[in-house]
């Protein structure tokens, strides 16, 4: 007879097979985890124990029948999936998320970055690769803002690559900037992955994005640096914008336009994340209070109408269907995967290879980069993350630095050919002549950067950790 542990690694195993034939992962976690969960709590005698207690000459067929389908629904599963749903849909920490999707689908409908790409573009007009150094700047904060990487990616896209490759810009350095500074929102907080690995890990969501301040500006700054150096090496690849390109403007009207499309929304940034950060407002009022500011940037830039606010109210509640059908699945899936012993087989057999903390960050870091190709991040940080949390005090790694790898880490998931989703979203929008093969190409540096960022991490522990223990304490 196969014993529990080994069935519950044929669970694991089978899902990893569903997965890969593109069955809705959700749906599958659900279905798998009461499947096989059914079996894990199969009891005969409780469940059927009000139809054995029947007398069979004196009960009626109709009784007979009810209580033996009533006994087929008695199995604990179905008590642990209603429980674990609960669960979900209660967790305070999950109800910031469709907040901050609100604020960033109204965000992004709020013809805002056009203004501040336009903005930004003059006032670095003078810098080596200055609308390369405006594009990234400009995706750094629509994406903080909005945390969507495919709408980041797009409408970028549609904005700043003409004109990039109107100017001469090389084709890959053009796309790389754009696909590289979309992927930013998942980082930099205030982050929706973030949240969703806070709820997984039961990390402080205020301590993981104090840690994730440092590190995503240090992901900035490298990048920044790439686009600059290789521009003063390689002037071609960049060349200085024209007065055609880019006219002189004013002192007093460049302020201006710096008033009234940079500052905006960087202030309301500022005071999401300022309001988590200094205890004044919890996450879910701070997201809030983002949701609001956005509708009111949409009312101040005249791009608020019905159409739109319906369009994001829309998105916005798929969106977090989504991500809480996730939970829900990966919760029952996981108690089932602990119950038959599955969880037990992984640790011991990871704890026995005799790893030291470094080899086994390294061991992970390279599964998730590796999952990062066929999934999604929020299906890593759901499902897979939480095979891991269970390691950590083994090894001896704080969850909080754990976390702040893996958002690193997820960067290169959409920069990685072959499946490199930034890519993608990009050549779904732009002109014919610019090749996937290119786009490709111009992500490579910057997923050295990355790859830098997390080398740094591994060296400088305290890039995670100084802003956490200088305003919380250790």
């Amino acid at each position: 007879m196969i014993s529990d542990p080994i069935i519950a690694l044929m669970m694991l195993g089978i899902f990893i097979v569903f997965v890969f034939l593109g069955f809705p992962i959700a749906f599958t976690l659900m279905a798998m985890g009461i499947g096989f969960g059914y079996y894990a709590y199969f009891d005969e005698r409780r469940m059927w124990r009000d139809h054995n207690r029947l007398d069979a000459e004196t009960a009626t067929w109709w009784e007979q029948t009810s209580t033996y389908i009533e006994g087929f629904f008695n199995n604990r599963i179905f008590d642990l999936f209603v429980n674990q749903t609960f669960t979900v849909m209660s967790n305070e920490v999950l109800t910031a998320v469709p907040l901050f999707l609100f604020m960033g689908y109204v965000v992004e409908r709020a013809n805002i970055v056009d203004r501040l790409f336009s903005t930004l573009n003059i006032a670095s007009k003078n810098v080596p690769g200055s609308m390369g150094v405006a594009a990234l700047i400009t995706c750094a904060l629509f994406a903080t803002a909005t945390g969507i990487v495919g709408a980041v990616v797009t409408l970028m896209g549609l904005l700043a690559l003409p004109a990039m490759l109107k100017a001469k810009y090389d084709r890959s350095f053009a796309s790389g900037i754009i696909c590289a500074g979309g992927t930013l929102g998942i980082l930099i907080p205030p982050s929706i992955m973030l949240i969703v690995y806070a709820a997984a890990s039961n990390v402080s969501i205020v301590r993981l994005y104090a840690g994730a301040l440092l590190p995503g500006l240090t992901l900035v700054g490298l990048y920044l640096t790439y686009v600059i150096g290789r521009s003063i090496l390689q002037p071609s690849v960049a060349p200085r914008p024209t007065d055609e390109d880019i006219p002189d403007v004013p002192m007093s009207k460049l302020l201006w336009m710096l008033a009234t499309s940079f500052f905006p929304l960087a202030f309301l940034i500022l005071a999401v994340l300022g309001s988590i950060l200094f205890g004044l407002a919890t996450p879910t009022e701070a997201a809030s209070i983002g949701a609001l500011g956005g509708m009111l940037l949409a009312v101040a830039y005249r791009a608020m109408t019905w159409e739109r606010l319906r369009e994001s109210v829309y998105l916005t509640v798929r969106t977090t269907a989504m991500v809480c059908w996730l939970f829900v699945g990966s919760y029952t899936f996981s108690a089932v995967f602990s119950y038959l012993g599955g969880e037990h087989v992984i640790s011991d057999f990871v704890q026995g290879l005799d790893m030291s903390p470094v080899m086994f960050l390294l061991l992970a870091q390279l599964i998730i980069f590796l999952l990062g190709w066929p999934l999604e991040w929020s299906e890593i940080i759901i499902i897979f993350v939480p095979i891991f949390l269970p390691l950590l005090p083994f090894f001896g790694i704080d969850p909080l630095f754990f976390g702040i790898l893996v958002a690193l880490n997820l960067q290169t998931s959409f920069l990685t050919p072959p499946m490199a989703m930034s890519a993608y979203y990009l050549k779904g929008i732009a002109p014919p002549e610019v090749k996937l093969t290119q786009i490709f190409a111009g992500c490579m540096p910057f997923l050295l950067c990355v790859f830098i960022s997390m080398a740094l991490m591994y060296l400088y522990p305290n890039i995670v950790f100084h802003l956490p223990n200088a305003i919380y304490g250790n």
